[in-house]
């Protein structure tokens, strides 16, 4: 049985503890209320960009595709983006859109290469021997559109360039507090049709200037990278609200833990009293 000194040293370090597990959750509840700010302040834009860009799509004066929405002729590879954590303590946050992005594309008849945003997604790829081919790690939060462009980018280049038929997202997308959702989100090709769905078009009348293939060529790659901006908006928005759960599940752990140690304390404080008693009223007895 441990000492007394012992069981006062472990009830201070469970005690610091959850101190520390209190104020992470305090400052992720913090962090993912910017979060979600951060993304429906985006979404305005994002429509609007979004009904601009089919709007030019549906034209028949404009015939020509833009190269990012055209499928390749032939499909050989596949890039995927996986946005996870570049720290721990957020639960099974990071494991889930592992698990969802390997059974995805563990289905897949052709190579599939990785872009690993964050650290924590970076290693697990890593350590499985799947090919990475860039990484972006230590985003700041938060985040700005400026961070999230370069990787827009880099996937941009590497669809026109040939060296990815096509590119996917892999993220969490935040639903509410207590739940967020992995999902696969197909980037490249853009698919017009999908954000016909996703938006309430209207028939607006546009006269463009200039020409709507020019257009084109400056708002689709922004669109791209505006997308891959929402997807870390949502990823980071789930992060803290997984974290937030997590540092409150292991304070309450922790207030448990006390609780049973503080009652274990005062039960071998109590016996140690009463043996004290009993010697002394033995030793009286005795010299009586």
């Amino acid at each position: 049985m441990p000492s007394i000194r012992e069981m006062r040293l472990r009830i201070k370090s469970v005690k610091n503890i959850a101190q520390v597990t209190r104020a992470q959750q305090t400052v992720s509840a913090s962090k993912v209320r910017r979060a979600i700010q951060s993304a429906q302040a985006t979404k305005p834009y994002a429509d609007k960009a979004s009904e601009l860009l089919l709007h030019l799509y549906q034209d028949p004066v404009h015939t020509t595709l833009h190269p990012l929405l055209t499928e390749h002729a032939e499909v050989k590879n596949a890039l995927v983006v996986m946005i996870s954590s570049d720290r721990g303590l957020a639960g099974a946050y990071n494991v889930n859109v592992l698990r969802n992005t390997l059974e995805y594309f563990s289905q897949f008849q052709i190579p599939v290469t990785f872009v690993a945003v964050g650290r924590k997604g970076r290693d697990m790829l890593v350590r499985r021997r799947l090919k990475v081919v860039a990484d972006f790690s230590n985003m700041p939060s938060p985040l700005s559109f400026t961070d999230v462009s370069p990787i827009g980018r880099f996937v941009v280049d590497e669809f026109l360039s040939g060296a990815a038929d096509q590119v996917y997202l892999s993220y969490t997308d935040f639903k509410n507090m207590v739940r967020q959702e992995p999902v696969i989100k197909k980037l490249l090709p853009m698919d017009a049709s999908v954000h016909q769905m996703e938006t309430q078009h209207t028939k607006t009348a546009y006269s463009y200037e200039p020409d709507g293939r020019e257009l084109l060529n400056e708002i689709i790659p922004r669109f791209t990278a505006l997308q891959v901006y929402q997807a870390f908006l949502s990823s980071q928005a789930s992060e803290h609200a997984a974290r937030m759960v997590a540092m409150r599940n292991a304070t309450d752990n922790a207030n448990e833990l006390i609780t049973t140690l503080e009652l274990e304390y005062n039960k071998v404080r109590q016996q140690i009293i009463t043996n004290e008693m009993l010697d002394i009223v033995g030793g009286a007895n005795a010299l009586s």
